[in-house]
């Protein structure tokens, strides 16, 4: 067997993400072995291991870069012509449109089985997407867009939402899923926080039971 080549070290991790996102999205995460993506790159799977304890990792790695790559956040914050509500529903249109990264995030319910990877993607939702949201329903409460006195509460809600609509945590078959949808869309709109639109729904409705569908509804 030929011996890995002589890269340094941050190039074998992008490389082993690369090769591990194209697999994923080509082959499935279930489908994927670490041999897989160590074949992909030309290494042995002892390199895999000094920068990954586990494929779980991978995926958890991969879903952060490929947010950071493309922070919807980040496309909407500057943009003067919109208001705070506008630019939330610009945010929401942007992140669907990712296709990608909505499909691997689809792929990632399944691990959130292990306690210990739902923790750490609670934690990191709480840590990185908390003051994001904050900042935006701050800026709709001040110009008038958002009727609402609960900006703080809202910021820290909205990032567990995904995963209260993810089987893997709260069973739920796919007619459930879309029943949950829709009283969080009138709850959010009760707080002031209109988001439900037909585009969206449709497309949330589809996400929803591929969701269901690969966390075993039995409908």
């Amino acid at each position: 067997m030929a011996r890995p080549a002589k890269k340094p070290p941050e190039q074998w991790k992008r490389e082993i993400l690369s090769a591990a996102k194209k697999l994923f999205l080509s082959k499935g995460y279930e489908e994927t072995a670490i041999s897989d993506i160590m074949e992909a790159v030309g290494g042995a799977k002892g390199m895999f291991y000094r920068f990954f304890p586990t494929k779980e990792a991978v995926m958890h790695a991969l879903g952060d870069q490929m947010f950071w790559e493309n922070n919807p956040f980040e496309a909407v914050r500057d943009c003067p012509n919109l208001n705070g509500l506008q630019k939330i529903q610009k945010l929401l249109a942007v992140d669907r449109s990712d296709t990608e990264r909505e499909e691997i995030n689809t792929q990632a319910v399944s691990i959130l089985k292990d306690p210990r990877i739902l923790v750490a993607a609670v934690e990191a939702n709480r840590r990185v997407l908390t003051p994001l949201w904050f900042e935006l329903l701050e800026e709709g409460r001040m110009d008038g867009s958002i009727q609402t006195e609960y900006t703080r509460e809202l910021s820290e809600l909205l990032p567990l939402i995904n995963f209260w609509l993810m089987p893997s945590v709260f069973p739920a078959t796919t007619g459930e899923l879309l029943h949950k949808y829709q009283f969080l869309m009138e709850v959010l709109s009760a707080l002031g926080l209109p988001l439900l639109d037909e585009e969206a729904a449709a497309r949330t409705e589809k996400i929803l039971q591929k969701i269901a569908s690969d966390g075993g509804d039995s409908t």
